[in-house]
């Protein structure tokens, strides 16, 4: 639809039709895919030639005979926003590029956003979140801030994954686990002393990391799914509770749509279903798949929760954390 009204915008421009030249043409949008009209366009060359515009009331543009075979830089401006800048375009003669997914970040959070390939973007995300950590320690890598969705690759699901699963605190979590249920001497019935509890760290640990790599990254990659929590912030407190409460079931797939969460339910229903193969004979069946996977959906919901309306505070190195975004009023 959004690349429709960019070609009816182009076709109300000069033609451009000259030897030599081709088109631009795109729709100006928020992070939320709010049209922003009259948004200021330029173009410039490697000339220092420089062709503007404004966008229409819906936010389309059509920048016609463009000089084709040289570099193009794209700049984007709307009051409120930060800048936008493309990467170097080259036409072809006669091409018409269709400049998609333009959205401009609110100025009072990023003041200066330079475009970017959606692989990129994903790249510097996940580079970010594998900094995050709660108090500090606490690895907090499967929630994003950042208000632009762009697909995991295959790649980066797993790298995320991995990353989480042999992580030190990861491992220290199950060893305290463990340790709660070796004093306690609750299922799994293990021994007693070092020996039981080395098999309850390796129960433990192998059902987080079972879990993690199941819905995290498998099941995401099969289902098209993104694994991450994605920070509402934003809106009535009811709206943001029932964001949390409902991550667990609803997911977005790599096609930005919400959907049901199949990852997450398949995860915890996998990993839950595998103690079968490591927990004594006397803890095994249904029972103990069901009650492992009711669990660790409650403990997911209370999670969410928590994601939403406490951790962003306690986390360090998020992006609402970081020096350029901590001055007073501009996190919200």
């Amino acid at each position: 639809m959004l690349s429709l009204a960019a070609t009816l915008a182009a076709g109300q421009q000069s033609s451009a039709g000259g030897v030599g030249t081709g088109s631009i043409v795109g729709i100006v949008t928020d992070p939320q895919d709010a049209l922003i009209p009259n948004a200021s366009v330029q173009v410039s060359d490697d000339k220092g030639t420089v062709h503007s515009l404004k966008a229409n009331e819906v936010g389309a543009f059509a920048l016609n005979d463009l000089p084709a075979g040289t570099s193009l830089h794209v700049t984007i401006k709307a009051n409120g926003f930060g800048d936008w800048n493309s990467d170097p375009i080259v036409l072809a003669p006669g091409e018409m590029r269709d400049l998609k997914a333009i959205k401009l970040i609110v100025a009072i959070t990023i003041n200066d956003v330079a475009a970017a390939s959606p692989e990129k973007v994903a790249v510097e995300q996940v580079q970010m979140a594998e900094h995050q950590r709660l108090f500090g320690i606490l690895p907090n890598f499967y929630v994003t801030y950042d208000t632009r969705f762009v697909p995991l690759s295959t790649k980066l699901k797993f790298q995320l994954a991995l990353r989480t699963s042999t992580d030190l605190a990861t491992f220290l979590g199950a060893g305290f686990l463990a340790g709660i249920d070796q004093a306690s001497d609750v299922a799994p019935h293990y021994e007693q002393g070092a020996s039981g509890y080395g098999k309850r760290l390796g129960a433990a640990y192998t059902g987080a990391t079972v879990d993690i790599v199941l819905g995290g990254a498998i099941f995401p990659v099969l289902f098209h799914q993104d694994p991450r929590y994605f920070y509402k912030g934003t809106g009535s407190k009811k709206s943001r509770m029932l964001h949390a409460l409902s991550s667990p079931f609803v997911a977005k797939g790599d096609n930005g749509r919400w959907q049901m969460n199949v990852s997450s339910i398949g995860g915890d229903l996998g990993a839950s279903a595998m103690t079968n193969l490591y927990y004594p004979k006397s803890d095994r069946g249904g029972g103990l798949v069901v009650k492992g996977f009711l669990e660790a959906t409650g403990a997911r919901i209370a999670s969410s929760v928590l994601q939403e309306f406490v951790f962003r505070k306690l986390t360090t190195n998020s992006v609402h954390n970081s020096p350029h975004n901590s001055k007073p009023g501009l996190v919200p």
